[in-house]
């Protein structure tokens, strides 16, 4: 047996069963994987994967098994790669972030910006996804911290840490009556055409539960992932707009007119997600840190440990 082997069965998995695949991605040939992981099963005794004919077609039960522990002795050799990287330069490497649209445009550009300045030699990179695809990332080790308000607290095999909170608010042309109703109201709101987040996206969740708690079904006629594309229709006066608060930047967005809406809906936790017992470069806690004040060093520690921290630490 070798780790060779166990990154074989761990990326055949992750593709599906699809070898063809999965010998692209680690840079080999299908022969050389489908014979790697016969001589695996050879050495271990039982079969991982489900065959008809050449084909991989389920996995075994044995087989979840070993992948399990295989996945978890490949974080630990990651994990080892990153203290030997860790002590032999402490301030060369990269970091990948997984975030959503609203994260990456409107909070993270200063927080990039003091990173980049501090470790030139970090290359850093951003993806951008939906709340469960920027989890996956982290997940499947292409990305190192994800950063999102929805779907972080469903994956139990992330260690969860609030960031900060936000709310939102309603943006429309600039003579629109809905900016000038005293007081702003769900039932006012439902009254016209709606553009907001994507269900996928943003808060999203919290807006669909207040309108349901009042009883009302808004006119939702566009729903985008960008916030945006979100500005830009609204600004065509297609309808108006609810919209995360920080998206909004009146210097900006010179078109459009604002009204706090956070009266009607309940405020939104920014999270940051990492893979539990994870090797963490000190950067990496520099990069928290700088996003999170309060999350020091000490306390992700903790947190990725097992010993403290996800939303048991108050805002």
């Amino acid at each position: 047996m070798n780790i060779q082997q166990l990154r074989y069965i761990h990326e055949v998995a992750r593709r599906g069963l699809n070898v063809s695949e999965a010998a692209e991605a680690l840079f080999t040939s299908q022969p050389g994987v489908s014979k790697q992981i016969r001589q695996l099963e050879s050495e271990l005794g039982v079969e991982i994967f489900v065959r008809h004919g050449k084909r991989l077609v389920a996995v075994t039960e044995p087989g979840r098994a070993i992948l399990e522990i295989a996945e978890r002795m490949l974080r630990d050799v990651d994990n080892l790669q990153q203290v030997g990287d860790e002590f032999a330069n402490e301030a060369v490497g990269s970091l990948s972030i997984a975030t959503t649209h609203t994260q990456a445009r409107y909070v993270l550009p200063r927080v990039v910006r003091d990173f980049m300045r501090r470790y030139p030699e970090v290359k850093l990179s951003l993806h951008q996804g939906s709340p469960r695809q920027v989890c996956e990332m982290v997940l499947d080790g292409s990305a190192d911290i994800a950063i999102a308000t929805e779907a972080i607290a469903d994956y139990e095999e992330l260690v969860m840490l609030p960031c900060y909170q936000w709310n939102r608010c309603v943006i429309a042309t600039a003579r629109h009556p809905i900016l000038r109703a005293a007081p702003l109201t769900l039932e006012a709101i439902a009254r016209h055409p709606l553009i907001t987040y994507d269900d996928a996206f943003t808060g999203r969740s919290v807006i669909n539960k207040a309108f349901l708690g009042r009883g009302l079904k808004p006119n939702v006629v566009l729903t985008a992932i960008d916030s945006d594309v979100i500005k830009t229709y609204v600004a065509m006066d297609l309808g108006i707009g609810i919209l995360a608060r920080m998206a909004y930047d009146p210097a900006v967005d010179r078109g459009l007119g604002m009204v706090d809406a956070s009266h009607l809906f309940a405020s939104s936790t920014t999270r940051i997600g990492l893979r539990r017992r994870a090797w963490l470069r000190g950067y990496v806690y520099a990069f928290i840190e700088g996003f999170a004040p309060h999350l020091s060093r000490k306390l992700v520690e903790q947190a990725i440990a097992g010993s403290a921290g996800g939303d048991d630490y108050q805002l």
